[in-house]
């Protein structure tokens, strides 16, 4: 999957954070709503202009992200 024919980043919209090419859906909040436990049906559902292949994209942004080094590190385990 190359993200990049899907993920883009525009100053001139929402502070040029990362979203889905044509749309405001920013590569972030789609995580958090999987993260609350939203699936993708129901993104797609509630998204109409998302498909399937942007939310891969938006998984293959995350790893590469993570590959890179640009994450925030988990806390650490407390033993």
């Amino acid at each position: 999957m190359n993200w990049e024919d899907r993920i883009v980043s525009d100053p001139e919209v929402l502070v040029g954070k990362p979203t889905i090419r044509g749309t405001r859906l920013s590569v972030g909040f789609l995580l958090e709503r999987l993260a609350d436990g939203w699936t993708e049906a129901q993104l797609l559902e509630n998204y109409p202009r998302l498909t399937a292949e942007d939310l891969r994209a938006v998984f293959a942004y995350a790893s590469e992200s993570l590959k890179d080094g640009l994450f925030i590190p988990a806390p650490a385990v407390k033993r």
